[in-house]
């Protein structure tokens, strides 16, 4: 039976001990699962638990080596130190009205990099749509680029619109505008659901299908936004790369069905395999936690299960673990009610925004 490489004897033992998944009706079909579909729980425990250790609750971190040498986003997305940027940084901080809200999250994202938005805060200030100035920004920003600095974040880039400008990051900035001035931010705070809200960004130039709704979440990470991450989910490439190798291609087409069985059945899987797993701070995986897990273990899977093959075929992870050696944090939208709790023993964080 195939288990995560040195992996601590608790985790061994259950997986060895526990009964394994039989086949699951989704969507009205039948899916078989892999031993990657085990391996999911797997990972999702042992992430967690090197993220609580480093956090410096009082728990032991796996000893698995695939987990010490590369990187994997956390299983929360919220716990992610850009999120937390965002939130504690960017959402919070600063006027609290929804267009100036939403101006600030989108800017940030558009680039998702801290360093390209303390730039942009250094030469404008407090950063608020009636304050805006294009000429300002964009020349603050094609100097950093002259100068050799990087703009955006690896993680995720928008695709530059044709809106007039020479400049892929000067035209980021005039859709941005575009969104303002189509009411945006009204539109999507009045949407009926997060799906209609997630349709309205969707509208707009570059943003397809993975992108609007990456950024539909952290809107809501605001209090401007009261959906419920459990309300929608679209699936990205990663995250059907990592659904084909649990499922294969019968999974095809219904990955956002699969992924809200992951999310509706969670604690069946850990239970069933003797995994202990907390949640964030007692908040269960949510629809885009499951979602971005199934990016991760499709790249775990890589190592662990070479021959279980994914959509795009790769065969190495790219990205190598880098100690930070910033502080954590761990403060989270306070409409979520879990900053008062304790991380498995540690002390929650301190919130650092003004």
């Amino acid at each position: 039976m195939v288990t995560m490489l040195q992996a601590p004897s608790r985790y061994r033992v259950a997986g060895e001990r526990g009964k394994r998944s039989a086949e699951i009706r989704v969507a009205g079909r039948r899916l078989v699962p892999t031993p990657v579909f085990d391996t999911y729980w797997r990972f999702a425990a042992a992430r967690q638990q090197v993220y609580l250790a480093r956090l410096g609750a009082v728990v032991t971190a796996p000893k698995d080596p695939v987990l010490a040498q590369h990187r994997f986003t956390n299983c929360f997305r919220a716990s992610d130190r850009v999120s937390q940027f965002l939130i504690g940084q960017v959402s919070y901080r600063g006027g609290q009205e929804w267009k100036d809200v939403f101006f600030r999250t989108l800017l940030f994202k558009m680039f998702n990099k801290v360093s390209t938005w303390e730039l942009l805060e250094k030469h404008l200030g407090q950063v608020a749509w009636d304050e805006w100035d294009f000429r300002t920004a964009d020349r603050v920003l094609s100097r950093a680029f002259a100068a050799g600095e990087r703009l955006y974040s690896a993680a995720y880039i928008t695709p530059p619109p044709a809106l007039g400008e020479q400049r892929k990051h000067s035209n980021h900035l005039r859709l941005l505008e575009l969104m303002m001035r189509e009411r945006a931010p009204e539109r999507v705070q009045t949407a009926a659901s997060m799906r209609e809200a997630y349709e309205v960004l969707l509208s707009f130039p570059a943003l397809g299908p993975f992108l609007a709704y990456q950024y539909l979440i952290d809107l809501n990470y605001s209090s401007g936004l009261t959906f419920s991450e459990m309300d929608f989910v679209m699936p990205g490439p990663g995250a059907r790369d990592g659904i084909r190798k649990c499922f294969g291609v019968v999974a095809g087409g219904i990955e956002a069905e699969v992924i809200r069985y992951m999310a509706d059945n969670q604690d069946e899987h850990f239970a069933r395999l003797g995994l202990e797993f907390g949640g964030l701070r007692g908040r269960p995986l949510q629809l885009i936690d499951c979602q971005n897990l199934f990016c991760e273990v499709d790249k775990y899977a890589r190592v662990i299960h070479p021959e279980i093959e994914g959509i795009s075929g790769r065969s190495r992870i790219k990205q190598l673990y880098r100690a930070d050696a910033a502080p954590l944090t761990a403060w989270f939208p306070p409409k979520w009610g879990i900053n008062d709790k304790l991380d498995g023993g540690a002390a929650t964080a301190v919130r650092t925004a003004g």
